[in-house]
């Protein structure tokens, strides 16, 4: 079978609410980013995949089998998520080994998958600790622990890294990029920087419609001669926030340093090299989606 997944007019109702919009993807093996803002579909995208949620219309084949064979989809998916349980009263090692039983494995595949995933999320010297005594980011390499038990060819992980700080974040992103060797790794998020650390290929949803599905070069291909930078007073600010797309901005002293998309710029702006938020709110302006910078906060993310 090839490790591809193939989503073709996907459509998802919540009453009469049309959460999936005539969804196509076509993703390969690695790491692929799906990026959105809150309530843009990514869970809903995701539960359907992981077949905990029945699709109105449409075709999905995962890795050649179709989404209705429900029994051999969930044979070959492993799934983390946006809000993950575990027993908090069971250590690191009970909890893998009763998940692996809830898998079929046997005691001899139990113990073997259990230490080699512990290690490769770094949680081997910690098996003997209670869940509810880890950090977040130990919860979270836990839950991608017991994603794999079943060596799945498709690893889903649904906003993993919120409310992780940066430096769990970045560990957490790294294991993510390690695992995506070998398999098919969808990573859903609302957070840029997540996109831009660890994936190649990436679609943008909003209100259930995908805006952009390609590559991360070619989506920052698509800001290129767009961002600027310049400084300005404090004083100023609000005004520029009514008349810029400000994609950042932060405080130096007297003056605001203010980042900024525009089809030419102005005398006082420098020409910057476009990054993937830049690129993210250009697609959410073209498609009547960006909130203003002055009514959403400071920016970072979105």
């Amino acid at each position: 079978m090839d490790d591809i997944i193939e989503i073709k007019n996907l459509n998802k109702f919540y009453g009469k609410k049309h959460a999936l919009q005539n969804v196509n993807l076509s993703i390969g093996q690695g790491m692929f980013g799906l990026l959105g803002k809150n309530g843009a579909g990514k869970t809903t995208l995701m539960k359907t995949l992981a077949t905990l949620l029945p699709k109105k219309d449409g075709e999905i084949i995962i890795c050649g089998i179709p989404i209705e064979n429900v029994k051999e989809i969930r044979k070959i998916i492993g799934y983390l998520p946006q809000e993950f349980s575990l027993y908090p009263s069971m250590s690191v090692g009970e909890v893998m080994n009763y998940l692996g039983i809830l898998c079929g494995l046997s005691a001899a595949e139990r113990k073997e998958r259990t230490e080699m995933l512990l290690q490769k999320v770094n949680l081997t010297e910690h098996r003997n600790k209670k869940v509810k005594t880890l950090s977040g980011g130990m919860k979270h390499r836990l839950g991608i622990a017991q994603a794999l038990l079943n060596n799945p060819r498709v690893l889903i992980v649904d906003e993993p890294t919120a409310g992780l700080d940066p430096e769990e974040r970045v560990r957490f992103r790294n294991s993510l990029s390690e695992i995506a060797q070998d398999r098919i790794v969808i990573l859903s998020t609302h957070i840029v920087g997540d996109i831009e650390a660890a994936c190649e290929d990436i679609a943008i949803l909003n209100e259930g419609k995908v805006l952009y599905n390609g590559t991360v070069e070619g989506l920052l291909c698509a800001a290129q001669g767009k961002v600027f930078a310049k400084a300005v007073e404090k004083a100023k600010l609000p005004q520029l926030k009514r008349e810029l797309m400000i994609t950042g901005m932060h405080t130096q002293g007297k003056e605001v340093h203010v980042r900024f998309l525009s089809e030419s710029g102005d005398d006082n702006a420098q020409a910057c090299e476009p990054n993937i938020e830049d690129a993210y709110m250009l697609y959410l302006r073209e498609s009547g989606a960006y909130m203003p910078l002055s009514d959403q906060g400071s920016g970072g993310e979105i």
